[in-house]
């Protein structure tokens, strides 16, 4: 082979490595942020088929998606003074490509270094019960927070969410006596009023029955034959003497 053939065949590979570079095709979710010689071209390129200059264009992709990322477990200090762990979930996507190039390095790190240092700053401002009880407001703050610091990389937070609180094994225990003892104390003020209620009761039928003392005598007469109908020993009662005065003044007439 000659070597003006080789030159050809080199002249060709470059030709089609060129041409190869010069084309790109970004799918919906992407868009593209062009550096010419270094200066930033124009808004950012895509959908579609992207036409560049090679050698002197260099494209930068940046996906539109949504990313979920998920803050690592951070050792905090509540208010009151107890240590926990707590992870959590970041929700953000990029609105402005060319200042998520441009004014950041990488924004995706950059972020979750943020979430990360935001979440111990925040929650160390809450005490555990607050923690605990209170997490949409913590959410909400959290969210604004990183919405605000954020915003000049064109990046939108929706939402973060507190995902898991892990607590020292000593407060478990703590918080689970300080459980059972609640649900005690519910369950004796429960008591409590059953009594008082039933009390209440009792001394309004005793009123009703004093009033007639007929219904005195049936109510007896009746309590006998439940007694009677419920046990099949012999029971002896003594007679009151005032359950026999309507007979006695009967027999009188």
């Amino acid at each position: 082979m000659t070597p003006l053939w080789i030159g050809i065949g080199v002249a060709i590979t470059i030709l089609l490595f060129l041409l190869g570079n010069a084309f790109r095709v970004l799918p919906e979710y992407e868009r593209g942020v062009v550096l010419r010689l270094g200066r930033l071209k124009g808004k950012p390129y895509g959908p579609g088929l992207i036409i560049l200059i090679p050698v002197i264009d260099r494209m930068i992709r940046v996906s539109l998606r949504t990313v979920v990322h998920d803050v690592p477990p951070q050792d905090i200090i509540t208010k009151d003074n107890v240590s926990i762990k707590v992870n959590a979930v970041v929700y953000f996507r990029v609105m402005n490509p060319i200042n998520a190039v441009v004014e950041v390095e990488n924004y995706h790190y950059a972020t979750s270094q943020l979430a990360q240092t935001t979440l111990r700053s925040i929650l160390g401002e809450f005490e555990l019960d607050e923690l605990l009880s209170g997490r949409e407001l913590i959410n909400g703050k959290l969210q604004i927070i990183l919405d605000q610091q954020t915003d000049p990389w064109g990046i939108k937070v929706s939402a973060v969410e507190v995902k898991h609180v892990d607590l020292p094994e000593v407060m478990q225990r703590a918080m689970a006596k300080q459980a059972e003892a609640e649900r005690e104390k519910r369950a004796k003020v429960i008591h409590a009023e059953g009594e008082r209620l039933a009390a209440s009761g009792l001394s309004e039928a005793a009123r009703e029955l004093g009033k007639n003392s007929g219904t005195m005598q049936l109510r007896y007469l009746q309590t006998l034959t439940e007694i009677a109908s419920e046990r099949n020993s012999t029971l002896i009662f003594p007679l009151p003497i005032e359950l026999l005065g309507g007979f006695l003044n009967k027999a009188k007439e």
